[in-house]
């Protein structure tokens, strides 16, 4: 079949049947001079590999998982947020929804990461220092006050209680009155990069991957729309990796859970459709640009070949993108926002489904008001103004991205070959294999860094002396004394009883293999906290404890 018949077979099919349900922005695309903008740029003859690169919509999805991508509708925009209380960090978010933000994205602080409430010894002096404080229901309630769960889009930067706080929104959902299967957004919980990269972990490995599977069973039956897992590559890249290792750990992470969700009886289609990723942005344009291109198509092939799944939503590699953290610079920070605009074009270049950019003040402290509207104003610029979004794939074809593209991959391949032959990537973490590869590129770019080989711009070249005048926001310490207070209330105010027997389930049920998500929905409906209810599970399954290498 020439190139020609499998255009016209594309239009007849994928495109035809999105074109009925979802139509284009607008009929007609060109640029400023009027020169009309195809839908998707082909090659002028026949070209003998494009097979390999395929249609959008298709498998293998090189080319983007919507046939018609940004002309129908633009990624999500989000942008990470929470800070302070539950209350400080509601007005922030109103204020990204006013301003144009179309997700939410919600940043925790620490004590909450690993599963300890406002109040608890552990939690002193990080009660709302780097993300908002939620230790129990009424904080998410206040969260998300005048904000319909039923209508927004919300990702939870969360990993080892990520089933907990799920419960607790699915429970604030359900006090607005809200229709649960129709709840949108995505849950991090991807616990094997916090055991390599980022350190937020609670739990041992078995009882972490059993919280994932029993959400992934769950979400499957009650919440459909929701994904259950961004599998991450973003903190293996922020750690120190190479695109290459980026790419590779994150799919074999991903190839980890999948195995872990079958062993535990689910059908791969069942699951795999809730699945989606989250990569990072950095400042090789071209090289990112290929790399998400390339974990697109490896991901179709893993799920249809590997795992033999047969739906084709099962094969598709959703992500969402976040630019660099580590690329931020103290000095001169105005020079952020050129860098995090090269690194969201990047992403919207490579086809991600959502976006946040970092704001130029990351580096220094928490971002203001008015360096979070630039950074959101950087993705409407590339959205409404660049021309980017109006074909898909344009750099589909470059003789330079289709060989990085390809290289990527190829590399990438052999490092999954390599954990294979491991026994997969839960030993490989365990033998400190992914954790040394990580480590050892990161400091031969930090050597190149110091010797000048690699140029960071206002810190080892073209540097200046300077004083920083730009806006601080700071948190007020009195906040944890807040959140102790709320917390006592919450104590006594609640039927004690009910949460000493439901306490008592949940470590019968802990210590046995039925789904706990319903259990942790009734747990904090009760108003049983956060804490309290990982302590009873560290109770039942003890904490990991990270050995050396």
């Amino acid at each position: 079949m020439t190139l020609k018949d499998e255009l016209e077979r594309w239009q007849e099919t994928t495109l035809k049947r999105t074109l009925e349900r979802f139509p284009e922005r607008k009929e007609e695309f060109e640029t400023s001079s009027g020169i009309p903008i195809p839908r998707l740029g082909l090659p002028s003859g026949e070209a003998a590999d494009y097979e390999r690169i395929g249609f959008p919509g298709e498998y293998p999805f090189t080319r983007g998982v919507q046939p018609t991508m940004y002309r129908g509708r633009f990624w999500t925009m989000r942008q990470y947020a929470g800070f302070a209380t539950a209350e400080e960090s509601n007005r922030r978010y109103r204020y990204l929804l006013a301003n144009g933000q179309t997700g939410l994205s919600v940043a925790f602080d620490l004590p909450t990461q690993i599963g300890y409430d406002a109040d608890d010894p552990m939690a002193l002096g990080e009660v709302g220092k780097v993300g908002v404080s939620i230790s129990s229901i009424e904080d998410m309630a206040q969260l998300f006050d005048q904000i319909p769960l039923e209508q927004v889009s919300t990702s939870m930067t969360i990993n080892a209680p990520a089933a907990v706080l799920l419960a607790m929104y699915i429970a604030v959902a359900k006090r607005q009155g809200a229709d649960v299967s129709k709840l949108r957004g995505t849950i991090q919980n991807d616990i094997l990069k916090e055991y390599t990269a980022r350190g937020t972990y609670i739990f041992p490995p078995a009882p972490s991957m059993r919280l994932i599977t029993d959400t992934f069973q769950y979400c499957a039956r009650e919440v459909p729309n929701w994904n259950t897992i961004s599998i991450s590559g973003y903190h293996i890249r922020e750690a120190g990796s190479t695109a290459v290792q980026e790419v590779a750990f994150t799919l074999a992470n991903g190839i980890a859970y999948v195995q872990a969700a079958l062993d535990a009886g689910l059908d791969v289609d069942s699951f795999a459709g809730q699945l989606s990723f989250f990569f990072n942005a950095h400042n090789n344009l071209l090289e990112e640009v290929a790399k998400f291109r390339a974990a697109r198509r490896m991901w179709a092939k893993i799920m249809r070949e590997r795992f033999k799944a047969q739906k084709p939503t099962s094969w598709q590699l959703r992500f969402h993108t976040q630019t660099a953290g580590s690329t931020l610079t103290a000095q001169q920070p105005e020079n952020n926002v050129v860098r995090v605009a090269l690194q969201a074009l990047s992403a919207v270049l490579g086809g991600t489904q959502s976006l946040h950019t970092n704001s130029m003040d990351e580096a220094l402290w928490l971002p203001t008001e008015k360096s979070v509207r630039v950074a959101l104003r950087t993705q409407q610029i590339i959205a409404y103004e660049s021309g980017v979004a109006d074909s898909v794939d344009p750099l589909a074809g470059s003789y330079l991205v289709e060989y990085l593209t390809d290289e990527i991959e190829k590399r990438a391949e052999e490092y999954i070959a390599k954990i294979d032959d491991m026994g997969g990537a839960l030993t490989a973490i365990e033998r400190g294999y992914i954790q040394n590869e990580i480590q050892e590129a990161a400091y031969a770019a930090q050597k190149a860094i110091e010797k000048g080989e690699q140029v960071i711009v206002g810190v080892n070249q073209f540097k200046v002396d300077e004083d920083l005048t730009l806006e601080r926001l700071k948190v007020d310490p009195a906040i944890e004394l807040s959140q102790r207070e709320k917390l006592k209330k919450l104590r006594e105010n609640r039927e004690q009883g009910v949460v000493n027997e439901m306490l008592a389930r949940l470590k019968t049920a802990a210590q046995g293999t039925e789904n706990l998500i319903p259990l942790f929905v009734e747990c904090v409906e009760n108003h049983i906290t956060l804490g309290e209810i990982c302590n009873t599970l560290r109770g039942v399954w003890g904490e990991y404890a990270a050995e050396g290498f």
